[in-house]
């Protein structure tokens, strides 16, 4: 991907995060305008447009995404009260970049799914 992707941008170490976990082919990393408490994005490294993309080209990868999310999940111990796991995708969906990510939030209710 080229370098107008902000995501392969801090794969790339170009752009500061603070890395929270980080597999061979995953990153964690604290969102800049959290939603919750705790608000944390999970992406591959190798850049996917979105969650379908992803599901649909490399399934394994797809699965260390999750394992990854679920493991930011314990050590941030969201897994005794619970949390969400979000993609949104494509327009509709309310993606903004599109490198495909999960947002991880807990820490306090989080009230209804969609607000209307």
């Amino acid at each position: 991907m080229g370098t107008d992707c902000l995501f392969c941008r801090i794969v790339a170490g170009e752009i500061p995060a603070t890395i929270v976990r980080e597999t061979d082919r995953t990153l964690a990393f604290r969102d800049i305008d959290p939603k919750a408490p705790i608000h944390v994005l999970v992406i591959p490294k190798e850049h996917y447009a979105d969650v379908a993309t992803l599901a649909l080209d490399d399934q394994e990868l797809a699965g260390e995404l999750l394992a990854t999310a679920a493991a930011v999940a314990e050590e941030e111990g969201l897994d005794a009260d619970g949390f969400r796991l979000m993609f949104n995708t494509g327009a509709h969906g309310g993606q903004e970049v599109f490198h495909v990510h999960a947002h991880l939030l807990g820490g306090a209710p989080l009230g209804p799914m969609l607000c209307r």
